[in-house]
């Protein structure tokens, strides 16, 4: 070990158990590098809890697959309320069977916040592990998370001071993407593999991580497709996390049928499809981030049910949709959404930039603002430190 690393707790009982919970992708994975990053600190760790294949890959024993309780949207969470009550009640059933001695919740607000509660009446002590947007929304939730949590570990640095403010014991660790977003394939290899040629202008398609998502952006991006193929001569490469069934898939796509356009799919392969691509549209969210890591120039969309809109549109109060304008405070790239995002408003933004390098460069240079405000790497190596050093602290306390 290390002597940057705190010593390991000991326990009465034996090993410690950890509760790990992330309903989404992205938690996903920063769930299975935090496992691991606290298996260096903690042997014989025994970690549980909700998520996807990631976790599973580093050791975690899912006992709720995050696929189950990955929703969308307002009228989305209303059709997933009885599977996602299933598996809440689950998770607290498998916390008090293995008698769990910490629990680190990963994003995932609307479910992490209820579980806190409950974790809190049994004195577990919860790290909770990139903050939900209470800078966007639902502002009162900072007062939840001070009565429910242990500690508060940011992924942003402007998100410190929100929860100094509250009295939230909080740390920033910066953003665990910075560590991750590396392609693996040289562009020949790539494009090889997915059959498409590599001396043609590509546009790569990231449509989401969840089937809602999916359902509600690809028919778009797909017909906007079919227009730019008209005019000149591109491909497509649509990267698709492994989290969406590859049987729907092929089934939607032959739906959205897209006439001339070259499409191929590649999954388990984003950063590459970022990497080798000259422009990507991509759907609001984490994949922003990987795109603006990979100094690739976007465009950025999302589009969900008509309820599920006006209501954000009365309680979401922030000047910009993505992350990356969020961070640039400006809007460095464009934004459709909704009504905005159609087949024939998407086709000028790719093709604009596909036509004038001068933006893409501009676009290129403010992604280096961002990326420094983003952190210089290890966060995850921070992150466990902290939740080492919570666990500490409880078990000194009995």
């Amino acid at each position: 070990m290390s002597s940057n690393q705190s010593s390991p707790p000991s326990t009465q009982s034996g090993n410690p158990r950890i509760l790990i919970v992330a309903g989404e992708r992205s938690g996903d994975i920063f769930g299975a590098g935090l496992a691991r990053a606290l298996v260096a600190r903690l042997p014989g760790a025994e970690f549980f809890g909700c998520g996807g294949d990631a976790m599973r890959q580093a050791g975690v024993n899912t006992v709720v697959d995050a696929h189950t309780i990955a929703i969308a949207g307002i009228t989305e969470v209303v059709k997933g309320i009885p599977r996602v009550y299933r598996a809440f009640h689950q998770l607290l059933e498998e916390v008090d069977h293995r008698h769990a001695q910490l629990a680190i919740l990963i994003d995932f607000p609307d479910f992490n916040l209820r579980l806190a509660k409950r974790l809190k009446k049994r004195r577990i002590p919860v790290v909770y592990f990139v903050s939900p947007q209470v800078w966007a929304w639902r502002k009162g939730r900072v007062q939840k998370l001070k009565k429910r949590i242990s500690k508060m570990i940011v992924i942003f640095d402007f998100e410190e001071e929100i929860y100094k403010n509250a009295g939230v014991p909080v740390e920033y660790v910066g953003h665990p993407l910075i560590d991750m977003v590396r392609p693996h394939q040289a562009r020949e290899e790539f494009f090889a593999k997915v059959g498409l040629d590599s001396s043609v202008q590509t546009i790569a398609l990231l449509p989401g991580s969840r089937q809602s998502e999916v359902s509600a952006n690809l028919p778009v991006m797909l017909k906007a497709a079919t227009r730019l193929t008209v005019r000149r001569k591109l491909q497509f490469v649509l990267a698709i996390a492994p989290t969406i069934d590859p049987h729907w898939l092929e089934t939607t796509l032959l739906e959205c049928y897209v006439g001339r356009a070259t499409v191929r799919t590649a999954v388990h392969a984003t950063y590459d499809a970022l990497q080798h691509a000259e422009v990507t549209v991509v759907a609001s969210g984490t994949a922003t981030l990987e795109a603006a890591l990979r100094e690739r120039p976007m465009v950025v969309v999302y589009r969900v049910s008509a309820l599920t809109w006006l209501v954000g549109k009365i309680l979401v109060n922030v000047p910009y949709y993505s992350m990356v304008n969020i961070l640039a405070g400006r809007e460095l790239v464009p934004e459709l959404m909704q009504g905005n995002f159609n087949p024939v408003n998407l086709a000028t933004q790719v093709e604009y930039l596909l036509d004038h390098p001068e933006a893409r460069q501009e676009m290129i240079k403010g992604y280096q603002a961002v990326k420094k405000r983003m952190g210089n790497g290890g966060a995850l190596e921070r992150a466990a430190e902290g939740i080492v050093a919570v666990l500490a602290s409880s078990v000194a306390a009995g």
